[in-house]
This record gives structure tokens, C-alpha cells and sequence, in this order.
């Protein structure tokens, strides 16, 4: 009878991973809790201090723009009036925080930080940063960046939300397209290859082999006028890939190859700017068509071929990456460039 409520235990828990996983409300509600409780916001004090989390905001807040009024800070941490005077009657009272004469309303004071105020505010800062950098040292840098943009939008549509207004976001540094070979490109690109078909369909070793040794095979004959590698960056690194290998298929047939973008910068049009310098690249160099071998399912990747010109030309049930896909091929056929 344990037994099996065990295993009714566990096939529930089961259950629910997999509603939540097929359910992005449900999913960014559970990673919510998960971080209001990881970050110490269930406890009455937070960031290793004395102080209230609506405290805590405040002094940050008063150390980010010099000085705020008790006015400023209600609309800035979304509290009512009473609580913030109360919290801020606190913070004066033990020396965390000074009052200055307003300028023109002796009834307007501005808050300003003490000697002990910015003391608090350094050790809130260096506890807050020592938890983010352990849990950044878990990710790769590619769940790195996707953790930072999306926290950073999502954070915005919540005030906008709020506010009734447009979403506004930090905008993240421009994704530049970027030609031949570049130190570090093939261990980035095995790894983005690595943790997308890995998450997303349970590819493992074989695959990530096979992607690092044709990579670093491809890379000795890139010298080579018929064949080409390009790569999209933000701010420095490497986030997306395309190649074209005129010598691994018959003469006349360009090879379409580790086609891949972060999931970072996923609906940026990097990857339309990847293909369409590869397919302007085949059209120039006068290969008579351009094929790529994909499988069913990657339906996104497959809109985008098509877009492009390319046609599903044949498919058929493989494994030859450890796992059991339907590989199809697609073709396109060259056109020559404008004169």
C-alpha cells in the first residue's frame, strides 16, 4: 500500500511538471514562487539586514537617485502612504536615513542616505550580487543571457500592466552578421547546437560529436572560395550560425549547414539575416541548387527555409543522431543575381 502511494505520489508530481510545462502561465507563476521564496522575500527581513523587503527597496531606491521624497517612494514601491511613512519614520529613527530641508515647501523633505545608510546599502548590494552570480554559475552562457532578457521583459510588461502603459524594456546590444572563421566559433556553435536539441529532443553525445568534429573538420577548408560560415554576435559574442559547404555534396550542390541561433535572440531576424546571406552567397557563387537535411517538428526553422525558397524534397524515419526523428531534406534551387 506505500508502494503505491508512492508511485501515485510521484505519477502526480509527474502530472503536474508536464501541465506546467505545456502551460507558460502556469510555469512563470510556479518560477515566481520559487523566487519570491529562494530570494528571502517569505522572511521579515531580507538581504542579511534588520529590515523589511519594503525597507530594503527603499534604501535602494534613496541610493539610486540621491535623494526621494516619502511621496516619490509610495509611487515607486507601490505601497500606501501610511506604510511608507511608518517604514521611514523606522529608518530615521536608527540612523539609516536624514531629512533636508525642501526647496521652496518647508513640507517637502527629501531623504538622503547617512555614513551607516550607504554602509547598509554596500552590504545589501554585495549580499544581493553573491546571490545572483551562485545561481548564473549553474547556467551556460546562453541560459545566461535568456534569463536576463526575459526577466528584464517581463518585468517590464508587469509595470506596464500596472501602469496601463506600453512595454518598455531595456533594448539589448544590436546583433551584427559577421563573415569566416572567428576563435572560439566552433566549441559556441557545437554548444548552442548541444543545448537546444538537447532540451528540446533529448539529443546527446553522438549529436554533440558529431557537430564539434564536422565543425572542426569544415573549418580546414574554409579557406576555400565555395565555401562560407557566418556569424550573427551581441556585443562581442557569438549567438547564431550558418555555413555553406560547397564540398560535401555532388559538384553544382551547395551544403546548407549548422543553421542555429540562441535562445536568447530567438524572433530577432538574426536568423533571417543568417540564411539570407548563405542562399545570396550559393546564388553568387553559381551553385545550381542548395540543399539541407533537418527533421519534422522543427516547425519555425521550416517556415523560415520555406520563405527563403527552399521545398521539402524528400523525408524518412533516422537515427543517426541517438534518437529516432523523421529526417527530411530541402532543396532550393539557385538563382542568378541581379546585374
Amino acid at each position: 500500500m506505500v508502494v503505491r502511494c508512492n508511485h501515485m505520489a510521484t505519477s502526480s508530481a509527474a502530472s503536474r511538471e508536464d501541465a506546467l510545462a505545456h502551460d507558460p502561465v502556469e510555469s512563470v507563476r510556479a518560477a515566481s514562487r520559487t523566487l519570491v521564496r529562494e530570494l528571502g522575500f517569505m522572511r521579515p527581513t531580507l538581504a542579511a539586514t534588520e529590515y523589511s523587503p519594503s525597507a530594503v527597496h527603499a534604501l535602494l531606491e534613496i541610493e539610486a537617485n540621491g535623494s526621494m521624497t516619502a511621496a516619490q517612494l509610495v509611487q515607486v514601491l507601490v505601497l500606501e502612504k501610511s506604510s511608507v511613512s511608518r517604514m521611514l519614520s523606522r529608518l530615521v529613527a536608527t540612523g539609516e536615513l536624514k531629512e533636508a530641508a525642501g526647496e521652496g515647501d518647508a513640507r517637502v523633505k527629501p531623504l538622503h542616505l547617512t555614513a551607516r545608510g550607504r554602509r547598509t546599502v554596500r552590504s545589501i548590494h554585495a549580499h544581493g550580487r553573491a546571490q545572483v552570480v551562485a545561481a548564473l554559475q549553474r547556467l551556460n552562457p546562453s541560459q545566461q543571457q535568456t534569463v536576463v532578457q526575459g526577466l528584464d521583459a517581463y518585468a517590464g510588461a508587469l509595470r506596464a500592466c500596472r501602469e496601463a502603459a506600453p512595454v518598455r524594456v531595456n533594448s539589448p546590444a544590436p546583433i551584427a552578421i559577421e563573415a569566416g572563421y572567428r576563435p572560439g566559433v566552433i566549441g559556441r556553435v557545437a554548444e548552442m547546437h548541444a543545448s537546444f536539441y538537447a532540451r528540446h529532443w533529448g539529443f546527446g553525445a553522438i549529436f554533440e560529436s558529431r557537430v564539434s568534429a564536422g565543425l572542426a573538420e569544415f573549418s580546414q577548408r574554409l579557406h576555400e572560395p565555395c565555401n562560407g560560415l557566418w556569424v550573427a554576435t551581441q556585443g562581442g559574442r557569438i549567438v547564431g550560425s550558418v555555413a555553406i559547404d560547397g564540398q560535401d555534396l555532388r559538384p553544382g550542390l551547395a551544403h546548407l549547414r549548422w543553421f542555429i541561433l540562441d535562445d536568447g535572440c530567438r524572433g530577432s531576424g538574426a536568423g533571417r539575416r543568417l540564411l539570407h546571406e548563405a542562399i545570396a552567397f550559393c546564388d553568387r557563387a553559381g551553385f545550381a541548387a542548395t540543399q539541407l537535411w533537418t527533421f519534422r517538428g522543427l516547425d519555425a526553422a521550416r517556415r523560415l527555409y520555406e520563405s527563403a525558397g527552399f521545398e521539402l524534397t524528400h523525408e524518412a524515419p533516422g537515427d543517426q543522431w541517438g534518437t529516432q526523428v523523421v529526417e527530411q531534406q530541402f532543396t532550393r534551387r539557385s538563382q542568378a543575381p541581379a546585374a
